[in-house]
């Protein structure tokens, strides 16, 4: 961290990176000799100042509480370095450990002896229960994603009160990558290939999703937006239609459940909970998401999850959906044919945000971390002076943000906040971050599309002259005062929703239907005749 020296300041930097200082009159000389160590700078910034002293001291003054804090900052940065190496290196074991069980699956059955002389038979199929073995395809990464892939975390839930009486086994699935005809030329092949001195690049996330049932679903969750009689209404439809027809079991908001046996007695069977805790469990019960609304119930319900999330099926009663290609009046349809399988799916990825304060003792130090599906907005809130945002990828120096704002928002959010500030429509699917400023003081700052794999720090320097807001998704807002960060990544766990068509498909027609984009009267020539 670099500090612009004032030319009224009466100090400089040596080569060694000590300060060094000129000599002062008024017999100050021998008391600013003393700042060649940290302490010596905290003593005298500590020291309160005369009546009457020259402003240029007091621009002094502050020049120094600075450095003393870019010297803390700086002996705290090894510590941050290791614990980041740390980090990578166990992603890294992680990993490996992954591909040392993916390789071990593809290995036919064998037999060992354990510790106790019993015969174990190694296979790459699940074993229930019972001890049989699962007769379903093997799904080792070869050909797609594998449920426990996407939607298990690998811990157990311990806590008895959380688990039901009668134990639901969740449905598996599983995702492949597929392309549009057998006659396509988007043939699967390596990511790169190296051949004769030549580098290609094959597709990457070109390819149409596919989610496919290994098990019929069970337990649907229905989510609603409230406040709305026809919402209500096709609800109670919805859930008396799939407990009926399906045999499913139906989970429900507590609002939403008063609401169903207000009307009726007959909705006992619906299920809610009691507690948050019990929501951070909902994705080890429920293998389906229905929400009935629009793009925020669709916020909404990402929301509830803080790890994976079931495929969700979007249908839309909003204003303007750009996440919701189901329409509602054809709802058995739709759910009758994503039941059977297989159904295409679009992965919108999430950001992983967390908060440091400025007294923290290390990046590790943060708040809890909070997911966003859309994006997350540092404004200057209710101040009449402009945002002031140091802002940092993988510890490069980007910018300085000198306007209302800045949004970092992911792919799925380019059609929100991020494109009313001038951002670029991005399809759902190309990982990326967006860097878009609000209102930037400057007329060559345009906005960026940043790889997946970067962490962005937007930090609010010391000298500004505000406070900063930051927002994720629209709530949640946090107050951001000189000192502290906020710090960005691409989290870990997407949001599936289902498609209509396919992914590409249901994005173009939501940009055309809901921004009418691109949309003109056809030229005609004057030499053609004029119809009459």
């Amino acid at each position: 961290m670099s500090m612009k020296q004032s030319p009224m300041s009466p100090s400089k930097h040596t080569s060694n990176g000590n300060a060094s200082v000129l000599p002062l009159e008024n017999g100050f000389s021998d008391s600013l000799s003393m700042l060649n160590s940290e302490k010596a700078v905290e003593e005298l910034i500590q020291q309160p100042l005369l009546h009457g002293i020259d402003d240029h001291l007091i621009e002094f003054a502050e020049a120094l509480r600075t450095v003393a804090k870019a010297l803390r900052q700086a002996a705290e940065g090894k510590a941050s370095a290791q614990a980041e190496a740390s980090e990578w290196k166990r992603k890294y074991e992680l990993e490996k450990s992954r591909n040392l069980q993916l390789e071990k699956r593809a290995m036919p059955s064998e037999k060992h002896l354990d510790e106790n002389g019993r015969v174990v038979h190694l296979t790459n199929e699940p074993v229930l229960s019972d001890g049989a073995v699962e007769k379903s395809d093997r799904c080792c990464g070869e050909h797609g994603i594998c449920s426990h892939q996407v939607l298990r975390d690998g811990e157990h839930d311990n806590d008895a009160s959380v688990v039901p009486n009668k134990m639901i086994r969740k449905a598996s699935f599983k995702l492949s990558w597929c392309c549009k005809g057998d006659k396509s030329d988007q043939k699967k092949h390596d990511i790169v290939s190296f051949e004769k001195g030549n580098i290609t690049t094959a597709e990457r996330s070109s390819k149409q999703i596919s989610l496919k049932w290994e098990s019929p679903p069970q337990t649907v969750l229905i989510l609603t937006k409230p406040n709305s009689t026809a919402v209500r209404m096709l609800c109670s439809e919805l859930v008396r239609w799939l407990k009926e027809q399906k045999s499913l079991n139906i989970f429900v908001e507590p609002r939403v459940r008063t609401e169903l046996l207000t009307e009726s007695s007959y909705y006992q069977f619906v299920q809610t909970w009691e507690n948050d805790k019990e929501i951070l469990f909902l994705h080890r019960k429920v293998d389906l998401v229905v929400t009935l609304g629009g793009d925020g119930t669709v916020l909404w319900a990402a929301s509830m999850f803080k790890g994976p999330v079931p495929p969700v099926v979007p249908f839309s009663l909003g204003s303007l959906g750009f996440m919701t290609p189901f329409y509602s009046e054809h709802y058995k349809e739709y759910l009758d044919s994503i039941l059977r399988g297989p159904i295409s799916i679009t992965l919108r990825h999430r950001l992983q945000c967390h908060v440091i304060r400025a007294s923290a003792k290390s990046d590790l130090d943060s708040e809890e971390p909070i997911l966003v599906l859309n994006e997350v907005t540092i404004d200057r809130g209710i101040s009449s002076f402009l945002t002031n945002l140091e802002c940092y990828c993988d510890n490069s120096f980007v910018t300085c943000v000198q306007g209302d704002g800045l949004i970092l928002s992911t792919t799925s959010g380019s059609t929100a906040y991020s494109l009313a500030a001038g951002g670029s429509m991005v399809h759902p699917q190309v990982p990326g971050i967006l860097f878009t400023p609000i209102c930037p003081h400057s007329l060559s700052f345009r906005p960026l599309i940043l790889p997946e794999h970067v962490t962005i720090r937007v930090q609010v320097p010391f000298n500004s002259r505000g406070h900063a807001w930051a927002s994720f998704d629209g709530k949640d807002r946090k107050k951001l005062a000189p000192g502290d960060a906020l710090v960005c990544s691409m989290a870990t766990w997407p949001v599936p929703t289902a498609c209509q068509a396919d992914s590409t498909s249901d994005f173009l027609r939501s940009i055309h239907e809901g921004l009418h984009w691109n949309l003109r009267k056809t030229q005609q020539s004057f030499d053609s005749p004029r119809e009459t």
